[in-house]
């Protein structure tokens, strides 16, 4: 009898154990993935409101030291420009790739260092009076009081 309540106890330990390694796991895997779906979000968003047109919602979605480069409304003007006048078109589809995490990076070579940033490539298809084309560039992305922001690179 002794020996079946012994036997017992280590099943259900090492089924205990089995549980509480996969669950550690589990919780690992969901935090640096979610991570990632937030960045991958935040770029989402950000293209999806220019998609729209709405460039006051992406310009929205900029770090500070992007909305130095570009007040609002400059931003704004400059953007509809360029993608109805001088593109040629109304709208355009775009694909996120996967994030990247970075070490140290900074937006410009005189500009400060952030860290933890994520690179991500998206590439915009546009079809416009000059044909059919891609833009291809990595955004970057970084916490700016809680939220994730967006940064363009201008180190070269």
């Amino acid at each position: 009898m002794y020996r079946r309540s012994a036997q017992f106890r280590r099943i259900v330990v090492g089924a205990l154990l089995v549980v509480g390694v996969f669950v550690v796991f589990q919780v690992i895997r969901w935090s640096f993935s979610s991570e990632d779906s937030q960045v991958k979000g935040v770029v989402e968003d950000f293209y999806h409101y220019e998609q729209d047109s709405d460039f006051a919602g992406s310009w929205g979605l900029f770090h500070s030291s992007m909305k130095e480069k570009f007040n609002k409304s400059n931003y704004i003007q400059t953007r509809a420009h360029v993608f109805m006048n001088d593109f040629g078109v109304d709208t355009f589809t775009y694909k996120v790739g996967s994030p990247e995490e970075l070490g140290k990076w900074q937006m410009s070579q005189k500009g400060p260092s952030f860290q933890h940033v994520y690179k991500v490539p998206v590439v915009q298809s546009f079809k416009g009076k000059f044909g059919n084309f891609d833009i291809h560039q990595n955004v970057f992305v970084l916490k700016e009081k809680g939220e994730w922001r967006i940064v363009w690179d201008y180190a070269k």
